[in-house]
């Protein structure tokens, strides 16, 4: 390594690189998975609808360090490995906590669907990117109102009690279905693009 590359210039440039405001609310979002937890599982009513809360809210922040990084010329690379790891791991830590939910029944077979492709395709992402066809598994149209939809549904899952009407646990169960029945196609088509990458390679 060169000396200019150690200089404080350049450090101060990497850890720029790193730390700026889009990555600071991807931090954020992190931080807010304790008390995301903790509310759940309070024994007071109005607990679950701050957890419920605290996910909406960290919706907006995936969404909006997404729109900082684009607006403010900051993507970097470690943002870009961060961010979904952080919204993977919010959530499967919902979706463990909904599924435990006696008062929500079958909602286990979305759930293993969707925890079970998000693994899949981060073992082919990472597989094909030690190829060089990273760029080959882009985002899609349809797995963007995935994303939406299953967003929708954890959010009503979460905020229901077994006071509250039936049709709000209804809605999010279907929606959740229908979650799991787009992440399945989405699955498919980047299996699809994958194995074209490859062939073509």
């Amino acid at each position: 390594m060169s000396e200019k590359s150690n200089s404080p210039v350049a450090k101060e440039k990497r850890k720029i690189q790193i730390f700026n405001i889009p990555t600071l609310f991807t931090m954020l979002r992190l931080a807010f998975i304790p008390f995301f937890v903790t509310f759940f599982y309070l024994p007071w009513d109005w607990c679950r609808t701050v957890a419920a809360a605290i996910f909406f809210v960290a919706g907006l922040t995936d969404w909006l360090d997404g729109y900082l990084a684009r607006y403010l010329q900051q993507t970097t690379e470690f943002g870009a490995f961060l961010d979904p790891v952080v919204d993977k791991l919010m959530v499967a830590i919902a979706l463990v906590m909904i599924v435990g939910d006696r008062s929500l029944p079958f909602l286990v077979f979305p759930a293993i669907v969707i925890v079970g492709r998000e693994i899949m395709i981060s073992g082919l992402r990472e597989w094909m990117a030690e190829l060089g066809k990273r760029a080959s598994l882009a985002v899609t149209m349809v797995a963007k109102l995935k994303t939406v939809i299953q967003m929708a549904a954890l959010f009503t899952l979460l905020i229901y009690r077994e006071s509250y009407p039936d049709w709000i646990a209804y809605l999010g169960a279907l929606l959740l279905y229908v979650a799991a029945f787009l992440t399945l196609w989405t699955m498919l088509v980047y299996m699809k693009s994958a194995w074209k990458g490859l062939t073509e390679g």
